[in-house]
């Protein structure tokens, strides 16, 4: 039989964001199955998502001693502590997340022998957001094995000769969102979850209920995560006199449940690649709004009025009319929900795992020839 390989995954932190979901659930996917796991991260956050303790936690910042003041020398050292990470674990395959750790993945295992897969997970313009990096990014993934996207305007960023050895895969999505579609009376709550950052602009949602919110008064507005614009929001809500009517509780631990009764999910992202949250509030069936903004993610999910509906980006007078449409209308408002509903079998955990796997062990396959 066989023996499981060695997976090694890289990622900033494990920071409640979602990203770090699918590191998380890409892991207990794969040391469930047998495979030796080891996951690398710069840091450790306040509020990270659980990680099975079948994996194998690694820090690769260097410590308070080991810092200077010189950029040059930090630069090297974390250089340096990444590729002995990789020298003493020997993994069969690397797997990067995000940004600048996607270049440190490439450079410190290049001469090892390790196959490197490296995954944008946003707006590739975002996450390599100056000319030197955009250079550098475009450079380096070319030497990369494997690059994953999350839509279809993504390869647009990118030369031929990266296009060429890209793919996109799908994220996994719980088990505990694939439930049947909820067909009793919606509660009066419009929901959004996710980082509450200025890249959500969730301000644009508060300011867009604002305009409805007399028309519309059983209605309640949810938004369910942590961010440096929360307590902003929060004294936003209160200046327009809606606190009571607008909540920003903060992180939950068990967001199907809190969502799955709701009637209006929205999305009011300035950029995304593909967003989780707006893919699980599909698979349950709810009535969905997002934004239609770079890099694609809910251009590809949602057919305008069909599935869903799409919106300009930080157009609050589109988004207000919009939700005035579906609260006013809700037989149109259930059956975008059904439709919703039925995209759902393709983000199913087993079949999106298995493509993940696939791709990675073919990684590994071609490196051992």
């Amino acid at each position: 039989m066989e023996k499981k390989k060695h997976i090694a995954m890289l990622i900033g932190t494990l920071n409640k964001g979602g990203a770090e979901r699918v590191m998380v659930n890409l892991a207990d996917y794969f040391v469930e199955k047998g495979y030796a796991v080891t996951l690398v991260t710069q840091y450790q956050a306040e509020t990270e998502y659980p990680l099975n303790p079948k994996v194998k936690r690694v820090f690769s910042e260097i410590t308070q001693e080991e810092v200077t003041g010189n950029r040059i020398i930090n630069f090297k050292r974390r250089f340096c502590k990444l590729r002995n990470i990789w020298i003493k674990e020997r993994p069969d395959v690397i797997l990067s997340f995000i940004g600048k750790n996607n270049m440190m993945a490439i450079l410190t295992s290049r001469g090892l022998g390790i196959p490197v897969a490296v995954s944008v997970r946003g707006e590739p313009g975002e996450e390599y957001y100056n000319r030197i990096m955009r250079i550098g990014a475009k450079k380096l993934f070319a030497l990369a094995d494997g690059v994953i996207l999350q839509t279809k305007q993504c390869f647009e960023f990118f030369p031929v000769n990266v296009q060429k050895k890209a793919v996109i895969l799908r994220n996994p999505v719980s088990k505990s969102f694939f439930r049947e579609r909820y067909e009793g009376e919606r509660e009066k709550i419009i929901v959004s979850v996710g980082r509450v950052d200025a890249n959500k602009n969730h301000e644009m949602l508060i300011r867009a209920f604002s305009g409805i919110a007399e028309q519309f008064p059983d209605y309640r507005v949810i938004i369910y995560g942590e961010g440096e614009c929360r307590e902003k929001l929060i004294n936003l809500t209160k200046k327009l006199k809606l606190s009571e009517r607008i909540l920003l509780p903060g992180n939950i631990e068990d967001v199907a449940e809190a969502i799955y009764k709701t009637r209006v999910f929205v999305l009011t992202s300035d950029t995304e690649g593909s967003p989780n949250t707006l893919i699980e509030a599909m698979i349950m069936g709810l009535t969905v709004i997002a934004t239609d903004c770079p890099c694609g993610g809910p251009a590809d999910l949602i057919s305008d009025w069909e599935n869903g509906i799409l919106t300009p980006v930080r157009d609050v007078d589109g988004l207000q009319e919009n939700l005035q449409k579906v609260l006013s209308d809700l037989q149109k408002a259930d059956e975008l929900g059904v439709a919703a509903r039925k995209t759902g079998d393709i983000y199913r955990e087993e079949r999106v795992y298995r493509e993940w796997e696939e791709f990675l062990c073919n990684l590994i396959r071609k490196s051992d020839k």
